[in-house]
């Protein structure tokens, strides 16, 4: 095999187009289209989460406000103002991406379980106010989202909806590989392993992490806008705190500092409680052991482990 589709920029590229391409042959009903389809909005917020967490080193609690962010956002302006859903959408991610710049300097001062915190924080107070505006949100009974509409037709239906997250997935991950391989990408995985070591040699330590922080809430405020539009109704569990532990587990699971890894983290752990709801009362107890054993074996991850161990010196 040629070296260059051996990488993740070609081969690892090529190998999810054809993923995403054969998948429907094994779809059998609308219900695995949902769960693909959820699969591939999770996967983007944990792609944009990775960058953040996996390659500067900068752990985030409250990433699940931004998702609720994008979705009300959207849903605001499109079901109460009247906005086109592309508009709302793209003003909606403008919004999430400008809240993480105002409050991404301050609160990345913060190192270790400081920065957990504030961040923690962050997401609590985002779910709050979603929750008490009534008015515009719906409180915790949620509300009503209008369908996404491109070119003057409504996207409605799980196989539509399927090969539009597909090829926003591809997107999505060809954005972080090339970010990765970039000079900015490279700053990053210096910050991961010494800030102080980065800013010696000439790295603005401050404005690299702001960056990565609010092109990882974009990503999760654009899939929270399209789960919006998807599911046809939001509530403020979207953006709690439970939310948040969720995402940051699927991109740990998957394996830290691997884009792939981060798309396999959240296909791995959005369907299998899917898989394992005929245990009814265990299906937890079972969760939690596929967990716990796969940190014990494969303490860097599902896909960097398999990566060392079958592929040996090539890179993620």
């Amino acid at each position: 095999m040629p070296a260059a589709l051996r990488t993740a920029r070609t081969g690892g590229m090529l190998a999810l187009a054809v993923v995403i391409a054969l998948l429907p042959l094994a779809l059998a009903n609308n219900y695995f289209y949902d769960v693909a389809v959820l699969v591939g909005l999770n996967a983007i917020v944990c792609i944009g989460l990775n960058l953040l967490i996996g390659y500067a080193g900068q752990i985030s609690l409250g990433h699940a406000g931004f998702f609720g962010l994008g979705a009300y956002g959207s849903a605001i302006l499109t079901a109460r103002y009247g906005w086109p859903p592309l508009a709302s959408l793209a003003a909606a991610t403008a919004g999430v991406a400008l809240l993480a710049w105002l409050v991404g300097r301050p609160i990345l001062r913060l190192r270790g379980h400081y920065l957990a915190m504030a961040t923690l924080g962050l997401g609590v107070i985002i779910a709050i106010v979603i929750s008490n505006e009534d008015q515009l949100t719906g409180g915790p009974d949620g509300m009503s989202v209008p369908p996404l509409a491109l070119f003057g037709h409504a996207l409605t239906g799980e196989k539509a909806w399927y090969w539009v997250v597909g090829a926003l997935l591809l997107l999505a991950v060809w954005l972080a590989l090339n970010l990765v391989e970039s000079p900015g990408g490279r700053a990053l995985r210096a910050l991961h392993g010494s800030e102080t070591a980065a800013e010696v040699v000439g790295i603005d330590s401050v404005r690299q992490k702001v960056m990565v922080f609010v092109l990882s809430a974009v990503f999760a405020a654009f899939a929270g806008g399209l789960t919006a539009y998807y599911s046809g109704f939001i509530t403020p569990g979207r953006a709690n705190f439970l939310h948040s532990i969720e995402l940051v587990t699927m991109v740990v699971f998957g394996g830290l500092a691997s884009t792939f890894g981060a798309v396999v983290g959240a296909a791995v752990l959005t369907t299998l409680p899917q898989l394992l709801a005929v245990l009814k009362d265990y299906e937890m107890v079972v969760f939690g052991a596929v967990m716990m054993l796969t940190m014990i074996f494969m303490p860097k991850g599902f896909v960097p482990t398999l990566t060392a161990r079958f592929a040996p010196g090539e890179r993620k």
